[in-house]
């Protein structure tokens, strides 16, 4: 029986694979590998456990000649943009196209021409834009200009991005719904239901922000830049500022507050906590077969334990947390502050 279709299937339905020892059938396999390839899932795992697929058993496996050209198209773009060197060309037809250049060694002499026949486009090796010999480096634009071409017909329109609701391929949308990755600039829409602004894209593997598009590391919401993890914009400077200085002057009061609860709490909550649980043991649970001294020594034994411990955990708990609050206010803050 396949573990996907749940239907009863001969030996030779289930292909071997050279990754891991699950089967499934090749059905399965086939719709499983033609999703993957077509959202750019790229490397693709098993669909049972973590192991990447061989590109030998991909190639066995997918139906299509022009599913195994975008894989293996997928799989290079993959490692070009592990290639710290590589720079794309920002010229329209070289975009859709994932054209690269190797600038390997170009820090001191940034200008990049490419050498795609036709193209000669001359570009920034810093911040990958158009070359510009008489002005600093620009940042990227927030958002997506119209394109000269649907982004559909090429590798960038298959692009999604995992973390917020997103894909791409449809272009009938607002122009702030679809942005490029900050490192290998494939477009990506993000569905407009809420979802979170942390962005994966499955193209390059970038962990960016919807709002700043900047790659961003797991604390980036926690920072005072004005990124939020909901929400359609930053905040605003002003909003920003008040923000921080609300917690720079709040912080001493809110933190005695919040110490003076935990406390009394923790201290007192687990040993009620941990009396309740031994006394409230079902009928199945050993405490069952106990007489009635038995489980008052129980509960009593338990009780005390946590009174030992609770003291332990609560130090802990203020020693180590207020001191974590402290230093983000008094030192993330300010210096977003100074900024």
């Amino acid at each position: 029986e396949c573990p996907l279709c749940l239907l009863p299937q001969p030996p030779e339905a289930f292909p071997s694979l050279a990754s891991c020892s699950h089967r499934s059938c090749w059905g399965c396999l086939q719709q499983y590998l033609s999703l993957a390839v077509r959202e750019s899932r790229v490397p693709v795992s098993c669909p049972h456990c973590p192991a990447v697929l061989q590109p030998s058993d991909v190639h066995r496996l997918l139906p299509e000649p022009a599913l195994r050209d975008k894989y293996e198209e997928f799989l290079l773009r993959r490692l070009l943009v592990a290639d710290p060197g590589t720079r794309w060309c920002p010229a329209p037809d070289c975009r859709y196209c994932s054209y690269a250049v190797f600038a390997h060694g170009c820090a001191e002499c940034p200008r990049l021409t490419c050498g795609r026949e036709g193209c000669g486009t001359e570009f920034c090796y810093h911040c990958r834009q158009p070359w510009h010999p008489e002005g600093p480096c620009a940042p990227p634009a927030p958002s997506l200009a119209t394109p000269t071409a649907p982004p559909e017909e090429s590798a960038h329109g298959e692009a999604l991005a995992q973390g917020g609701s997103s894909r791409a391929g449809v272009w009938h949308t607002e122009a702030e719904d679809i942005k490029v990755c900050p490192r290998c600039s494939a477009f990506i829409m993000k569905i407009n239901d809420g979802s979170c602004n942390r962005m994966n894209c499955t193209v390059c593997g970038c962990l960016f922000c919807w709002l700043c598009l900047q790659e961003i590391s797991d604390v980036h919401f926690l920072s005072p830049s004005g990124c939020t993890f909901w929400g359609k914009r930053p905040w605003s400077r002003t909003r920003r500022i008040l923000w921080q200085l609300g917690m720079f002057l709040g912080a001493p009061m809110v933190i005695s507050i919040a110490a003076g609860v935990a406390v009394p709490v923790i201290t007192i909550g687990i040993p009620i906590y941990m009396g309740r649980k031994v006394l409230a043991g079902g009928p199945g649970s050993r405490r069952s077969s106990l007489s009635g001294c038995q489980q008052c020594l129980s509960v009593t034994s338990s009780v005390l334990l946590s009174l030992f411990v609770s003291p332990i955990i609560t130090a802990l708990t203020v020693g180590v947390g207020v001191p974590l609050v402290l230093t983000y206010v008094y030192g993330t803050v300010v210096l977003s502050l100074c900024r």
